[in-house]
């Protein structure tokens, strides 16, 4: 069971996930929040690293945006070059260009952005230079994937790209049209405010947080939705009537003393979760540290000794530990490079069962996850990509 708690005060908003009860996303926003992932600037370039195969973007912000090489050629892979030129061919101090951020500032780094425009919709996510088409890896039956190919093929025109939702699955062409003219409404405004403005300027911010839930979580799988203030519940209500119109019945104002993260146990699982040291319910536990490069999770046995032999107890800590990381993973957004210590097996067949638990936990994730493997030092390499 799915449940999406929304607690709206004054000076924040906050979202939490609930799958069977336990924490898997949280999300806030404060008021005034202008900066995230998925805003559109114009912008100019202020120096040229020949170096790194980079320039330095002013957009507007306290610091100056990365625009690495890759996200300045053509997104197609058949319209780059064979051979990649120098960032001085493409790139020059002054130029004015339209960019997307793509990693917020982070510490003393500033925002990475990158040329791809990209504006994600219910079903779909629209790209109007990229001129191919994506499907969603979790659309695993070949007949719909094929489908929506086609559905996507009949729709688009000349020189557009869209990426394919999970959520698309059994979507009817209408609802991809709609979805899909939506988003080049909001591209057409775009760049009509591109003609109009002064550099550096925002173009464009993605959804505050509530439409933004309403677009990207709540689904059929999302049982219930509770809200505690009712202005809130209200719009929300509103909102979902004209996005979902079977969903009115799901969304619930929350009325009662007890304050609600504290009623569906959301607080004292923020209150272990975010914590370096994470125990296991078998008494096992995980180290996370992170640092800009990766992130680097430790498995340890810690209480637990088993019943049967080492091995054997080292793989119930293991399995124990490969369930749990992706949903760390996804309550705290971690991105990036993620290296996970499992301890030692001996047993290549335990290794298996091990990957196999992490690769079924993954798929939950609404980020793309990837498992690379395992390193010759018996360390699982993992990356994860932004929400």
């Amino acid at each position: 069971m799915k449940q999406l708690i929304i607690h709206c005060a004054p000076e924040l908003t906050q979202a939490a996930l609930l799958e069977d009860g336990r924490l898997v996303e949280y999300d806030t926003q404060y008021p005034l929040e202008s900066q995230r992932a998925g805003s559109i600037y114009m912008g100019r370039i202020v120096n040229v690293l020949p170096g790194m195969q980079a320039a330095f973007v002013d957009i507007g912000l306290a610091k100056n945006a990365f625009l690495y090489i890759d996200d300045l050629l053509p997104v197609h892979v058949d319209k780059q070059p064979k051979i990649k030129p120098s960032i001085t061919d493409i790139a020059e101090i002054g130029q004015v260009l339209m960019v997307q951020v793509s990693k917020d500032p982070q510490g003393t780094k500033g925002a990475r952005v990158t040329t791809h425009v990209s504006i994600p919709g219910r079903w779909i996510v629209y790209m109007p230079d990229a001129d191919y088409i994506a499907i969603s890896r979790k659309i695993d039956l070949e007949a719909e994937r094929q489908r929506l190919k086609q559905l996507a093929e009949g729709n688009l025109m000349p020189g557009e790209g869209v990426i394919i939702r999970t959520g698309a699955i059994g979507q009817s062409e209408e609802a991809i049209r709609d979805d899909l003219q939506n988003l080049r409404d909001v591209w057409s405004t775009i760049l009509a405010k591109r003609e109009e403005t002064h550099v550096p300027a925002q173009l464009y911010q993605d959804l505050d947080l509530l439409p933004k839930l309403a677009r990207d979580v709540i689904s059929d799988e999302v049982q219930e939705v509770w809200m505690s203030n009712n202005k809130v519940f209200e719009e929300m209500r509103t909102l979902l009537r004209k996005q979902q119109p079977g969903w009115r019945g799901r969304v619930a104002f929350y009325d009662r003393r007890t304050p609600m993260f504290d009623h569906f146990g959301v607080t004292e699982e923020l209150n272990q979760s975010f914590r370096r040291k994470i125990w296991l319910p078998s008494g096992g536990y995980l180290i996370i540290d992170q640092t800009e490069a990766l992130t680097v999770i430790d498995v340890n046995t810690g209480r637990y000794t088993g019943s049967i032999d080492l091995e054997q107890t080292v793989t119930d800590i293991n399995r124990e530990a490969a369930i749990e990381i992706p949903r760390l993973l996804r309550l705290r957004n971690l991105r990036g490079i993620i290296i996970v210590d499992f301890i030692d097996m001996h047993a290549e067949d335990n290794r298996a069962k091990v990957m196999a638990n992490m690769a079924e936990a993954v798929r939950k994730d609404r980020s793309k996850t990837t498992i690379v493997g395992w390193t010759k030092l018996g360390l699982l390499e993992m990356t994860r990509k932004r929400k």
